[in-house]
This record gives C-alpha cells, structure tokens and sequence, in this order.
C-alpha cells in the first residue's frame, strides 16, 4: 500500500435464504432465524403475500428495516429484508412472461461498492418429470433456462449474489440417495445439468459448497411427509447461495439452520447463511 494511502473499509456480510412457506403464517419464527444467524440481508421465498398486505412492520421488527417484496395472493412471491440500504433493480426480467413473482434484486451499498443481489425461487416442477407431459416441468426448465442466458449474456459478471430456493439439488450428495431420486423431480439429470450450467457458464461459485466437500450429505429441505424427519433423514438440497468468482476470495463460512426444522409450525425447508468480508 503506498505511504499515506488508507486502507479501504471493510464489513461483514451475512446474506441468509429462507424458503419460508408463508411469511405471515410463520412471521414469528424470523426473530427466532435472526438471533441464531445475525444476517445483515435475509431473502424470503413462497412469501404467499400480495403487496398491499405485506407486514411492513415486521422488517423494522426484527432489524432489517430495508425491504423489497414482489408477491402475489397464495402463491410464490419473494422479499428482502435488510439492515443495509439499497437500490431496486428496476430491470429485471419477467421470467418466462409469466409475471409470477419469482425474482427481485436489489444493489446492497457496501464499503467495497455495490453488490448486486438477486432473490430467486425456481418453480418446484410439478411430480412427473417429463415436460410433454407435464406443463409445471416444462416450465422449470424453460425458467432455469432463460436465467442462464441472462446472466450468461451479461457483458460482465461482478459483485453478484444469486440466492434462493432453486427447487433443484444438483449433486449426488445433495440427495439422501442418488440412485433412488434420478426419475424423481428436483434431481433429475436434465435439471441438474441445466442448473450446473447456469452456474458455471455465468461464472459463479457455490458459496455452501466452497466450505462442504462435494462427497459428504449436505440437505435444506425434509418433506412434512417424514413423521420422524431426523431419524430418516431424507433430504435434499434445494437452497443455494451463489457469488460472482470476484467475491470467492471474500468467503469467510457457511451456516445450515438445521434446528429451524423443529421450530412450531416450521417450514419444510430450512435457512441456509454465507459470510463474507467485503
């Protein structure tokens, strides 16, 4: 560093990802995920709230008073919630023109400069993985598709977050038992490879996966179906955390809320945390 030149501030930046399967149904349960992860940015999915209806009060509540939501009445939508301030990304697409309220972004200030963070939740596919036959898988594939090609087009890729629930568990350990999930929607190899390709042709890197080795079970989500759901433990990892290969190097640890899945009236999927310095 040349002599007299101040070094450059750095922050601590815990982004968290929950799908959270109603947020005013389980509103509650965010103090409970804010006090085990201290996130400063936390990205709600299946937030089930149209806009007008959405708990404004609860972001201050719980100290992350900076919000962004995209929702619609029962089904999907997506929020932010932050402790740091932003800007929308106004530009966005409309993922398969379907105005479904799967995606928001927004750009974080940070010391370092913005990082651009986009909220995703993939559409979950339906149950017979066949797209002929099946319009909800056809649609997951044409979705997972268009947003390769956006992000792939980019002319750069920098500072950028991708997050959310992205409905697919991409390796062989990210399912309680490879073989027995191939024909099964969510581990397919056609959803797989769409997804692998999404994320390395864009240029990004596996936040969780920078930390957990390839080869040893890692699960976000246990079916409501599972009575016992520790004891059979048949996940999948649906929740991913992705940064842009400049901010690789910032990566400091990875938390899986395995707890959350206990908690009353839990959801099916649990928070997955990424720290950075950036």
């Amino acid at each position: 560093m040349a002599r007299g030149a101040r070094a450059r501030p750095q922050l601590r930046l815990r982004i968290a990802t929950w799908n959270i399967n109603s947020l005013r149904l389980r509103q509650d349960r965010l103090a409970a995920l804010v006090a085990a992860l201290e996130p400063d940015i936390l990205c709600l999915q299946e937030t089930k709230v149209p806009d007008e209806l959405f708990p404004e009060k609860v972001p201050a509540a719980i100290g992350l008073p900076y919000f962004a939501r995209r929702g619609m009445k029962s089904y999907n939508g997506v929020a932010i919630l932050s402790r740091i301030p932003f800007e929308p990304v106004a530009d966005s697409p409309d993922w398969c023109g379907k105005g479904d309220c799967r995606h928001v972004a927004v750009r974080l200030d940070v010391p370092g400069g913005p990082i651009e963070l986009h909220n995703f939740y993939v559409p979950a596919g339906g149950d017979i993985p066949d797209p002929d036959a099946n319009p909800k898988f056809a649609h997951k594939l044409a979705f997972v598709a268009e947003a390769h090609e956006h992000f792939s087009n980019l002319p750069s890729l920098a500072r950028t977050v991708v997050v959310g629930d992205l409905n697919i568990a991409p390796l062989e350990n990210d399912v309680w038992s490879h073989r027995q999930l191939l024909d099964v929607v969510s581990h397919t190899p056609v959803e797989t490879k769409a997804l692998d390709e999404w994320r390395d042709d864009a240029g990004f890197t596996d936040a969780v996966r920078h930390f957990v080795p390839a080869d040893e079970k890692l699960f976000t989500w246990w079916s409501y179906r599972n009575r016992d759901w520790r004891l059979s433990d048949r996940g999948r990892r649906l929740d991913h955390i992705w940064v842009s290969e400049d901010l690789t190097g910032t990566l400091e640890r990875q938390t899986i809320l395995k707890d959350a899945r206990d908690w009353e009236l839990a959801s099916d999927h649990v928070p997955v945390c990424v720290e950075m310095t950036v």
